[in-house]
């Protein structure tokens, strides 16, 4: 059996005493065995591979991707090899490697080659490319996805442990759904685009294809690199997953307006994976997805449409037959739209976010299906526009509403063809979303990962380990997870650590006034009072200072003992506070009392 390309395995056995080159071996075995031309565009020679391999020294596991084979999409630079974007005509080579390939190396990745796409990056379906398109790992006769169908496809096929795609619409995360694999669509800004083949610059961002989450966010990681010199890069925090708070709450599209184009199995599927985020406690709402829609349709009917336009352009004068057909006539559309067009678009895509955020306010994530359907080569052949389009009904919006996401497997639909939902979440909160994102690995029995016969491993443990940068705190009224103010610290970076519980030396109010309602932690003589529930929460130190200002009297921060013997920093009361609050200890948790009104 063959060494699973998945980080841990693969750290594991170069701790054994295994060699990078034997894995580089290995890669190039499944390259020949798989047997599909479609995949690369340019694969480096194995010997330049093994060298690099050899150059890595001893085994060193503090660098978090050390003898980690991995592909870009042929619209990302390798330094000295050619970038096609899916187009011969348009062929360059590059000076450098893009920055974040660079930061992926210095982890200690090794690069195997670069990788066939939807010519620039302009579609979801993977077929749209002058060279032979890859087929589908899992199923030949379904297409790949796109754009970045051979990043995919390499890691379905387990050639390597991950891969760098891009995503503006949808292209992360399609070929994530359609060969069983994780696609991480990163927020916006964190990762460098610099020596990267832009399709529309103000959406793009490069994505991450790999086996299983754990994996995928610990490229993520590793890449997350600020780039002062990309003038779209953002100074994105990107901690490790943590728990899952309680009470979660993840909005669905409504009965009403969910959508599958007559796909009952997908259907089905997705109604599976709703039931698993409710056996895990989350707080499941549905939501009318018409905003997000009508912003899913201006991605390819509207002024994004003519920033393709600007990559290409002087191509499509001179050598216009260079481009695929289907590719010319989307982005040719952009010769009728005028500047004015531009500025009537970004107005009704900010009506759009603003009449959207209502929706958003009250839900901590979106859970959607990664795809509305399953859509076969032939499908592609016999309408090349119509399924492409459908395949975005979930992803288009994303980047315009500027939010990040993750598609996971889930488990195999009935046809055995793959399951995939996706998580959404507001930009920065790549780490929450990645956490729940292992709970349905977790679930999803009687899947392999990818194409592999490889078994699916342990999910990955979100962490609870301290953060030096910053200050836990404990809550226990309404900044819990799933109540009113719990946004004064998702807003702030805060996230989620662990439940816990006071000692039994505290009495618990509700104050007067409101709303909202809040309580009031009191310590007293040990046990006079009661064990209280809380959840500890961890915030940046530089934005502590910010989250206090909206503390109001009588409420402050103290040391409250815990029961497990430690101590953290949280909310306690005044004494002078208690005037018309009512005595609530016997519930002992906020949301008992919000459940049955304690008196």
């Amino acid at each position: 059996m063959t060494l699973p390309l998945t980080i841990p395995a693969l750290h594991a056995a170069y701790g054994a005493g295994t060699l990078p080159a034997d894995v580089v071996a290995q890669v190039y075995a499944r390259i020949a065995e798989v047997n599909d031309p479609g995949i690369f565009i340019h694969l480096l020679d194995q010997t330049e591979v093994t060298a690099a391999a050899e150059a890595l020294g001893d085994f060193d596991p503090a660098k978090p991707l050390w003898g980690v084979p991995f592909a870009i999409k042929d619209n990302i630079d390798a330094g000295g090899k050619p970038t096609t974007a899916g187009c011969p005509a348009y062929a360059y080579i590059a000076d450098q490697d893009a920055f974040v390939v660079a930061q992926l190396k210095k982890a200690g990745a090794l690069l195997i080659g670069k990788t066939n796409l939807d010519q620039f990056a302009t579609g979801l379906v993977g077929v749209r490319s002058p060279y032979a398109p890859p087929k589908n790992s899992v199923d030949p006769l379904i297409v790949p996805g796109g754009s970045s169908s051979g990043s995919g496809v390499a890691v379905g096929h387990g050639i390597v442990c991950f891969s760098l795609g891009t995503d503006t619409a949808g292209s992360g995360r399609t070929p994530a759904a359609l060969n069983n694999i994780v696609g991480l669509k990163p927020t916006l800004g964190a990762l460098s685009a610099r020596g990267v083949v832009p399709a529309c610059r103000t959406l793009d961002t490069v994505s991450i294809f790999a086996l299983t989450v754990a994996d995928a966010h610990a490229v993520f990681r590793a890449a997350a690199v600020y780039d002062a010199a990309d003038s779209y890069a953002r100074p994105i925090a990107a901690p490790a997953p943590s728990p899952v708070p309680p009470g979660l709450r993840i909005g669905i599209p409504s009965a009403a307006s969910i959508k599958f184009f007559g796909d009952d199995v997908q259907a089905a599927s997705f109604a599976d994976a709703v039931k698993h985020l409710k056996a895990t406690g989350a707080v499941v709402t549905e939501i009318d997805f018409a905003t997000f829609y009508d912003a899913a349709d201006m991605l390819y009917y509207g002024a994004w449409v003519a920033e393709r336009y600007t990559v290409i352009g002087d191509l499509l004068k001179t050598n216009p037959d260079a481009i695929h057909p289907v590719t010319r006539k989307i982005i040719t559309t952009a010769e009728n739209l005028s500047a004015a067009d531009a500025f009537r678009g970004m107005y009704r895509l900010k009506d759009l976010s603003r009449k959207a955020a209502p929706l958003l306010a009250n839900v901590d994530m979106l859970c959607v299906p990664t795809i509305p359907t399953i859509y076969s080569v032939k499908d592609l052949a016999d309408d090349p526009i119509t399924p492409n389009n459908n395949l975005g009904t979930y992803t288009n919006f994303v980047n315009l509403m500027d939010m990040c996401g993750i598609a996971v497997p889930t488990r195999p639909r009935s046809d055995e063809r793959p399951g995939s939902v996706t998580l959404l979440a507001a930009m920065g909160k790549d780490a929450q979303v990645a956490a729940v994102a292992m709970g349905f690995e977790g679930a999803a029995g009687g899947r392999m990962l990818g194409a592999t016969s490889w078994p699916v491993p342990a999910p990955g443990t979100p962490s609870d380990a301290p953060d030096p940068g910053a200050i836990r705190v404990a809550v226990c009224g309404a900044h819990m997870s799933g109540l009113p103010l719990n946004w004064q610290l998702t807003d702030l970076g805060a996230r989620f650590v662990r439940k816990a519980s006071t000692t039994d030396a505290y009495r618990f109010y509700a104050l007067a006034g409101g709303p909202p309602d809040r309580p009031g932690l009191v310590r007293s003589a040990p046990g006079t009072g009661a064990e209280i529930a809380l959840e500890v929460w961890e915030m940046p130190l530089d934005r502590f200072g910010t989250f206090m200002k909206g503390i109001p009297a009588p409420l402050g921060i103290g040391t409250v003992a815990l029961a497990d013997g430690g101590a953290v920093h949280g909310f306690v009361c005044e004494a002078a506070g208690l005037d018309g609050a009512r005595d609530i200890t016997a519930a002992g948790d906020w949301r008992t009392h919000l459940a049955v009104g304690t008196a």
